[in-house]
């Protein structure tokens, strides 16, 4: 697999994932407890002492440092001139979510579990829709003025107005978060809110209000911004590297849901714009660790001496999460993508079995699901459960929602599948395009042109025989790299015809979904809606994910909203793997990186002794 590009989202913290439902006494009373979770079930009680997955008496000390290589939010993978990383504007920083607190942490040996961190305890009304967070004693930010619950509300209703549009979507259903006492905090939605909003919320950064006084939030800034979390900024080389230094004393240190993380003194994360000079200063030690994304690496590259004499240890370590979602991705909005049947032909131009086989070392699965290496996923024909939610859109989606769910097309791995390209030239024909001189057509004479849009070259080998077909088909097609600042600009305003795209998703999906494929999202500016998703069946089927009242529910929400969403045929889908590809200078210890939800490598290993 290409290293990931700058379209990469990783799964933000707890942001929009986690769940927050509580069992509600027999009389419908308030109920409080240390933590919350989708379903309400609960792994640990409420006097645990640390995260079974940690080590608790990691020593701390050491230097953890490692290439940018995922991105949430306003994030770019080559260059930053931001530490705000929550707004639309500018280019954030990474690891700059370590300077902020918040309300619950997330534990990571559990699909959607979040336990006490700044807030103690949480209250939820009968209705669920008021929760009273409250804070436990001697909070404070770095520069020592304490936290209070008047900062969690500025900070919530301040993202709700001025955040970036993946915080925006679901704090729409936050109605008000206010300051009830010193060290109680309340958050009141919408009834429309889905079962997530509590906890997205939970998961939000806490800002220090009176650090903001006289300032535009909405503007960029490399002036460190006051946190209360286990790390500080401690330089800052625009563009280059950002370091973060842990706080000593920290008042988070030995709670239950920190204890055995953070164990790091010294966190730093590089920027390298072009994939050879990063691999060589992880080979000189310029850095520290390393995931590898490129198949080509992996399979020949570590063929250097500090991996022969063990300098350098690499792993393959299983990977538990969903796989998500990556594949160029199709601007709807313009007029050559808007029939699905055109879509849909110009996948069948991608011949994976070949890709895979010549330029990846077959070493990776096809993708057909944004929900691979998951229960989510759907396979095969619909389940009864899947028949009986999906009965309601009969007539509003195609037909083939109800057969055996869509899968890429299998090519015969020469490169150029005739049979293929065959179907794809007659689907286009159908669909009003036209071969005039070996040049394809709509009824105005128009050609078809795709240019694939990308800020580095490292899908070139794997989109330039797709591009050779496409060709073949009569179409226009270009591949295109512009620099990441002008790539963040043309894709927030759609000023593309394809990108790649590369999403994970939660291990738990709900409202975190919206973002990616709520219509109401389709024409925001910046939105993570990139192929201008707008379905009201797809809606539906989300606030079904939303609201489901088990987790047999929310599977069979899931398998819906993926088989729509197929049919749709609105990316041509790539490639995924099932394991993790680690690489790392000798100096670290650390539990098994494959019994959790997350690799958690910065905030879980620890110095070698």
């Amino acid at each position: 697999m290409a290293h990931p590009t700058r379209r990469t989202v990783l799964k933000a913290g707890f942001l929009g994932a986690a769940a927050a439902l509580l069992p509600v006494g027999a009389r419908g009373e308030e109920v409080e407890s240390h933590g919350l979770s989708l379903f309400g079930d609960l792994k640990y009680g409420p006097d645990f002492k640390a995260f079974g997955y940690v080590r608790p008496d990691a020593p701390k000390g050491g230097t953890f440092s490692q290439q940018v290589v995922q991105t949430t939010y306003n994030q770019n993978l080559f260059t930053f001139d931001n530490l705000n990383m929550y707004i639309l504007k500018g280019a954030g920083a990474a690891g700059v979510d370590m300077c902020f607190a918040t309300l619950l942490a997330r534990a990571w040996d559990e699909m959607d579990a979040m336990y006490a961190y700044a807030a103690q305890s949480v209250q939820v009304s009968s209705d669920r829709l008021t929760y009273r967070f409250r804070l436990r004693p001697g909070l404070s930010f770095h520069d020592g003025s304490p936290l209070t619950a008047e900062d969690c509300a500025w900070s919530f209703m301040r993202l709700k107005e001025d955040g970036h549009p993946y915080i925006t979507e679901p704090l729409r259903y936050m109605k008000e978060a206010a300051a009830e006492a010193p060290d109680l905090v309340r958050v009141t939605l919408t009834p429309d809110r889905g079962r997530t909003t509590p906890l997205t919320i939970a998961g939000l950064p806490i800002f220090s209000k009176a650090s903001w006084a006289g300032k535009d939030f909405t503007r960029t800034t490399l002036e460190p911004i006051l946190g209360s979390g286990p790390y500080r900024i401690s330089r800052v080389d625009a563009g280059r590297s950002i370091s973060f230094e842990r706080v000593k004393g920290w008042w988070g240190e030995t709670l239950p849901s920190q204890v055995g993380s953070n164990n790091f003194d010294t966190q730093t994360y590089v920027y390298y714009q072009d994939r050879p000079a990063s691999f060589i200063a992880f080979s000189t030690k310029n850095f520290l660790f390393r995931e590898e994304y490129t198949s080509l690496n992996w399979a020949t590259g570590y063929d250097i001496p500090p991996v022969r004499d063990g300098r350098i240890k690499r792993e393959t370590v299983p990977d538990h999460t969903a796989s998500g979602a990556q594949g160029w991705l199709f601007n709807t909005r313009r007029p050559q993508f808007a029939d699905p049947r055109v879509r849909q032909a110009l996948g069948m131009a991608f011949d994976f079995e070949w890709t895979n086989k010549n330029v990846m070392f077959s070493l990776y699965r096809r993708t057909a699901s944004i929900f691979e290496n998951s229960m989510f996923k759907a396979d095969g024909k619909p389940s009864p459960e899947e028949l009986a939610m999906l009965e309601p859109y009969h007539g509003k989606v195609p037909d083939t929602v109800f057969g055996d769910a869509i899968v890429p097309p299998a090519s015969d791995g020469s490169g150029f599948d005739r049979t293929l390209l065959r179907g794809a030239g007659k689907m286009l024909a159908e669909a009003g395009w036209t071969i005039d001189n070996r040049v394809l057509k709509n009824a105005k004479g128009e050609p078809f042109t795709v240019e694939f849009l990308e800020d580095d070259d490292g899908l070139y080998k794997h989109t330039a025989p797709f591009i050779q077909n496409l060709q073949r088909l009569g179409i226009q097609a270009t591949f295109r790299i512009v620099d990441p600042s002008q790539m963040q600009i043309r894709t927030d305003n759609f000023d593309f015809d394809v990108i790649t795209q590369r999403v994970s998703y939660n291990s738990t999906p709900a409202d975190d979904m919206r973002a990616y494929y709520a219509s109401s999202n389709a024409k925001v500016k910046g939105t993570l809606n990139r192929s201008g998703v707008a379905d009201p069946v797809l809606d539906a089927l989300m606030g079904r994910m939303a609201n489901a009242n088990s987790r047999e529910e929310l599977v069979t929400a899931c398998r819906c909203f993926d088989r729509v969403l197929r049919s749709g045929f609105y990316w041509v889908p790539m490639w995924y793997r099932t394991e993790r590809w680690l690489a790392y200078w000798d100096e670290f210890e650390h539990g098994d990186p494959g019994a959790i939800y997350e690799l958690g490598a910065m905030d879980l290993w620890w110095k070698k002794g």
